[in-house]
């Protein structure tokens, strides 16, 4: 008798208490639990799918008001000012994006060369212990991380980014400026935004690498692969996909952090000439919210905040979507 046949057959007995079996793709009208539990699984996905559709029609209905009565270009420039009438994003816009891009330059390599130590030099009894307390990171509050920055490490940054600045400051990025101390910049935010999600993309970039074919890492070895020619050519390749989708989750972590940034990075002071430079302070959009959140009233200056926060809203979405999409389009790392 052949395998299929016998499969089939097995596939028309009775479970021992004398049930039908479940048939392919028709077993969720089998059993009352299976029922019960297929719905109750459907349910919450469209329960989450109207929670986000309600929070999106929730700022549209706020925020269009209030843009429908800038003054300025919201999208253009940068000017943000309730009394005047004036909400401009691009100030926002550019910290958000350069404090998380900072946070992912430094993470991310650091992330992958820790996930490749656990999964392929560290024996078992240190791999399995180092890997909780590196996920523990995760768990730290965000206020910690923000006092951490601000009393510990920002007196030992400010000496290096003056050295930077003095050395490099003929580039936009690293220029100085004025009225700015030195551990209340865009720099040091991301420094402490890639503490904050190495976690992430570590755990991420760990569980590819442990699905590693082991026949592709065992054939590499036996044509005379050295340890790291084989992480190289069959470890490395396999885990592209999963490396994107975790950089791409840290950076929606890093792009929606709100009190750890608050605590760090300071507001422009008043005369300070706004520029491109990482030296510079500023205000993501989820600190300026935040910051801001006692002066909120009823009205059109309420509807401009919310519409900063609509910003953030669409920016993490996107994100979040893009790395979904890369996931799929690797069903062994999805699975």
């Amino acid at each position: 008798m052949s395998s299929s046949t016998g499969a089939s057959l097995a596939d028309e007995l009775p479970d021992p208490d004398g049930r039908p079996p479940l048939k392919g793709d028709h077993a969720g009208t089998g059993r009352r639990g299976d029922r019960i539990f297929a719905g109750a699984a459907s349910g919450s996905g469209l329960l989450v799918i109207a929670i986000v559709a309600l929070i999106a029609v929730f700022l549209l209905s706020q925020a269009v008001p209030a843009i429908s009565e800038d003054k300025a270009g919201f999208l253009t420039t940068r000017d943000w000012e309730i009394s005047t009438r004036e909400f401009g994003i691009v100030q926002m816009l550019w910290t958000t994006v350069a404090t998380s891009v900072v946070a992912l330059i430094i993470a991310v390599p650091f992330s992958i060369a820790i996930a490749l130590f656990l999964t392929q030099y560290a024996p078992k009894w240190l791999a399995g212990p180092a890997a909780a307390l590196i996920d523990l990171l995760a768990a730290v509050p965000s206020i910690v991380y923000g006092l951490w920055g601000y009393f510990i490490v920002a007196p030992k940054y400010a000496p290096l980014q003056d050295w930077v600045s003095d050395n490099l400051g003929w580039i936009p990025l690293f220029s100085k400026v004025g009225g700015v101390g030195g551990g209340t910049t865009i720099m040091l935010a991301g420094i402490v935004l890639a503490i904050m999600v190495l976690p992430i993309v570590t755990a991420l970039t760990r569980e590819v690498f442990n699905q590693a074919p082991l026949s592709h890492r065992e054939a590499a070895l036996a044509l005379g692969a050295t340890k790291w020619e084989m992480i190289r050519t069959a470890v490395l390749p396999f885990g592209k996909t999963g490396i994107i989708s975790a950089t791409m989750l840290g950076l929606g972590r890093a792009l929606g952090e709100t009190v750890a940034v608050l605590y760090i990075l300071s507001s422009l002071p008043n005369g300070t000439k706004w520029t491109w430079s990482l030296f510079n302070g500023g205000d993501t959009f989820a600190s300026k919210i935040a910051n801001s959140a006692a002066e909120f009233t009823p009205g059109v200056g309420t509807g401009a905040y919310v519409a900063a926060g609509l910003v953030l809203f669409v920016l993490t979405f996107v994100v979040n979507a893009l790395a979904r999409i890369v996931i799929e389009r690797r069903s062994g790392f999805s699975e």
